[in-house]
């Protein structure tokens, strides 16, 4: 015969696990029923990038701040600079390096290759990498048109992309796409990584720096000059005109 008071136990034992089901299971595919350490889910401190209700401590309920007008995040002037991404003749003519040749330069801009570039564009700049064997249309640096661009050139395509390119300048700082650009110049020789010694300059003034390989050298202007100063015509996403930053190193 059964106690009493173990029949009752198995009486609210069946009764709790029937209003758990019933709780869990709902009509709202939304709605997570009831949720073991919510807290494991959801952060109890405020997280910009996951936020999941009206915040009434921040304005607009958001728990991200919005920055103040006119500043600029640690570390990003001038990230997004100068010249229109449909202007890359005026990146030719108008944007020097501001970085030397050297050899401590060359071989960053060759480990900043290889790690961003090369699965396109190969490890010997002929459009020969795993991604460009499969899609085709990269292009050799050292055949034709591709083997004159400049250091301006490379540099505006590194920032905002081109034809199939898609930019990057979200991932390279400016001093990064200086120096990739530099190695394209090295890859542009046509002996892949072994022509790095040819374009290593002799001292600190050289002018190796000028990115002077152009058609047209009457449209160049002194080493230093970005047309730092002026508005973009192309405004922002915030509505105003950049500034253009200088080819001096900060």
């Amino acid at each position: 015969m059964t106690h009493p008071l173990t029949l009752s136990l198995r009486v609210s034992a069946l009764l709790l696990s029937l209003g758990l089901a019933t709780t869990a299971c709902t009509n709202d595919g939304n709605d997570p029923g009831v949720e073991y350490a919510p807290e494991m889910y959801q952060s109890i401190p405020y997280e910009p990038l996951s936020q999941t209700h009206f915040n009434p401590v921040n304005a607009f309920g958001i728990n991200e701040r919005t920055p103040a007008n006119g500043t600029v995040p640690r570390g990003k002037l001038n990230y997004f600079d100068h010249i229109p991404k449909d202007s890359v003749g005026i990146a030719e003519r108008t944007l020097r390096n501001p970085y030397a040749y050297t050899k401590a330069n060359l071989e960053e801009g060759k480990v900043l290759y290889t790690r961003i570039c090369s699965h396109c564009h190969g490890e010997q700049g002929n459009g020969q990498g795993l991604v460009g064997i499969k899609y085709k249309g990269v292009p050799n640096y050292a055949t034709g048109y591709y083997k004159n661009m400049n250091d301006g050139h490379i540099y505006h395509v590194i920032q905002w992309g081109r034809n199939r390119m898609m930019p990057h300048g979200s991932i390279v700082n400016p001093e990064e796409r200086w120096k990739i650009a530099m190695y394209v110049r090295v890859l542009e020789l046509g002996e892949g990584p072994d022509a790095l010694s040819k374009l290593i300059a002799k001292g600190p003034t050289s002018m190796a720096s000028d990115s002077t390989q152009m058609t047209d050298s009457s449209n160049q202007l002194p080493v230093g000059q970005a047309q730092a100063g002026k508005g973009s015509e192309t405004p922002g996403q915030g509505g105003t005109k950049a500034k253009n930053g200088t080819a001096t190193p900060q």
